[in-house]
């Protein structure tokens, strides 16, 4: 096994070499739901967290272990947890930490789902999500207060483009008790949030860790960063008792195990009891996709650059939204937090509005025209009609989506094809 500490080498070997029965090189697709306990005793120890093992398939699987040690050495992290879908991510990374009561502190800028998840579905359950403004830092702070559990934001936010000043408010968090999550959805590679001070990552593995769009999955990466125990009354998920696991206190009871008491009650608590996780399946076709992944995120970036500079220049758009073409405070965070790469997506405002937006869908030939982000092909939507159509008018203007606003997520296809339709499209 590889040493190595380069995302390019890990993607291809981190976490397995060969298969213990077979020496097969591929990773095996372990289609089981349950497996065969070596004794009472054995049994007795999986279930009473003595030792770990695979139990059941809801809970864990051999094939999705490879893909969460995979991500693991890639984002520098000490575990992770895979589950079906980036949604189901988001919302169990918040639910892990926040009960009924409780609240959360999230930047405004967020993808429609996860900002209906937040204000909705939590909210029925009993958390309450806060939106704060990203360009002021300083307001995670002062929407905080002895209920809020953690802070959360998108590294690159979907659709707003603007790069979240990860270190500020992981700094604010950190002296509060506070850990902040990342949603680093839309620039795996370009941004390391652990490195800036994030103490979770969570992916919805179906864009571009995936890239061919035939697998829906998501994963939460615990860090393994953050002092859970040094303000216990802020963290009591896992620091009192869990009627959950026979009054388990996480931090006590998987401190052999390292610094894992987070993602392991995310795992043996909400996955077990929500049954969210991801196929095996799923899990071995993004594998195949992570293995090329920093070779299409390289194509992705540099197609993006061309793609923005091109409309920039297009008499018909008015505005285009990409890291490369901002100044000021938000290409200082695209230059800090992305060094990698300015990211695949882009959006532009057409002057006619919401009119204008959906005549250059219907009129794009190549492109295809779905709610997905992070395929290897380009896509584009008009997110007003569609992915933010659920928001009011506040709080889509909130997450950057105006009536004229187009979004983009540009592929690997020659940057020549894609400007080619997009111009077409346009006329």
């Amino acid at each position: 096994m590889t040493d190595s500490k380069n995302p390019q080498t890990l993607a291809l070997h981190a976490g397995y070499r060969t298969d213990d029965a077979t020496n097969a090189v591929a990773v095996p697709i372990y289609q089981t739901t349950s497996y065969q306990f070596d004794s009472a005793d054995h049994a007795s120890a999986l279930f009473g967290l003595q030792e770990l093992g695979n139990i059941y398939s809801r809970i864990m699987n051999p094939t999705n272990a490879v893909l969460e040690d995979r991500m693991t050495a890639i984002e520098g992290g000490a575990a992770a947890l895979t589950v079906g879908s980036g949604q189901a991510a988001s919302a169990m990374a918040i639910q892990n930490l926040a009960s009924a009561g409780d609240n959360i502190v999230s930047s405004t800028d967020l993808y429609g789902g996860t900002w209906n998840l937040f204000a909705n579905t939590l909210k029925a359950q009993g958390i309450e999500v806060r939106f704060v403004d990203p360009a002021d830092p300083e307001a995670f702070r002062a929407a905080t207060d002895d209920k809020t559990r953690a802070y959360y934001a998108e590294t690159l936010p979907n659709p707003k483009l603007q790069v979240f000043p990860i270190a500020e408010v992981a700094a604010i968090g950190r002296e509060m008790g506070v850990p902040l999550i990342m949603d680093n959805t839309a620039a795996p590679l370009l941004c390391r949030p652990f490195d800036h001070g994030a103490a979770i990552i969570v992916y919805s593995l179906t864009k571009y860790i995936g890239g061919h769009g035939t697998s829906i999955g998501g994963m939460i990466i615990d860090g393994g960063n953050f002092d859970w125990e040094a303000n216990p009354e802020r963290q009591p998920n896992l620091n009192t008792p869990d009627p959950n696991y026979h009054g388990a206190v996480w931090v006590d009871a998987v401190r052999e195990m390292g610094p894992v008491a987070y993602i392991m009650r995310a795992r043996t608590v909400l996955l077990r009891d929500l049954g969210a996780p991801l196929a095996p399946m799923n899990a071995f076709q993004i594998i195949q996709g992570l293995e090329t992944l920093a070779l299409r995120m390289r194509e992705h970036c540099a197609n993006a650059d061309k793609v923005a500079a091109w409309l920039n220049d297009h008499p018909k758009v008015t505005s285009v939204t990409h890291p490369s073409l901002q100044d000021g405070e938000a290409r200082r965070r695209a230059n800090d937090y992305m060094p990698g790469g300015h990211g695949a997506l882009l959006g532009f405002e057409l002057a006619g509005g919401v009119e204008a937006g959906r005549a250059f869908i219907d009129k794009l030939e190549m492109l295809y025209h779905v709610a997905n982000i992070g395929d290897a092909r380009s896509l584009a939507i008009h997110p007003a009609s569609t992915t933010h159509s659920q928001l009011t008018p506040e709080e889509q203007e909130a997450t950057g989506v105006t009536p004229g606003y187009v979004r983009l997520s540009i592929g690997i296809e020659h940057v020549d094809d894609i400007i080619a339709d997009l111009e077409q499209a346009l006329g």
